[in-house]
């Protein structure tokens, strides 16, 4: 990584998981995914953060949405049945998160996505990772351990997808 690269993404601040227990490993590597999706997403201008390089309508300030969304759907909703403003989309419109404009505040965005993980963080920690969701059919619903590995990999994935767009967006490359 030449320091070009270093200076556009900033110092390196991720939360490394620690070799613990299993909930703080999980949580821990949560917290590094979470945390590199957001480094990717430093020192874009909010039209560069909503630019689509690819045939679909991903974007860097689209995949925060969904996984802001991923966040709240998963814990608040299905772990404890609450209810959450689903602003983007919905069942009319699924993906709408994704659809967003270069005139979409990109710090907005960021900021409602870290809200999304501190809400989650908030029922996690409620919870053991043996509980069961309670919003369906109990045969159906997943424990908080199988949801916490799941956000895991969502935000995984679309770390991926984020660290390509911001390479074709600028050419910024690293971890």
């Amino acid at each position: 990584m030449t320091s070009d690269t270093a200076d556009a993404l900033g110092p390196d601040d991720r939360p490394r998981p620690p070799r613990a227990d299993e909930r703080a490993c999980l949580t821990g590597f949560l917290a590094l995914n979470r945390a590199t999706v957001v480094r990717k997403a430093r020192g874009l201008s909010d039209a560069d953060g909503a630019r689509r390089v690819l045939p679909s309508a991903t974007s860097i300030s689209g995949a925060l949405r969904h996984l802001a969304d991923v966040e709240r759907s998963w814990t608040v909703e299905l772990m404890e049945a609450g209810d959450y403003d689903r602003r983007f989309g919905g069942d009319d419109d699924p993906d709408g998160e994704w659809d967003v404009g270069p005139t979409d505040s990109l710090a907005e965005i960021l900021a409602d996505y870290e809200a999304a993980c501190a809400e989650s963080d908030a029922v996690i920690a409620r919870h053991d990772l043996d509980d069961i969701a309670v919003a369906g059919p109990p045969e159906e619903m997943p424990s908080l351990r199988w949801i916490v590995v799941h956000l895991i990999e969502e935000t995984a994935r679309h770390a991926g997808h984020v660290d390509v767009i911001r390479e074709l967006v600028d050419g910024t490359t690293g971890e």
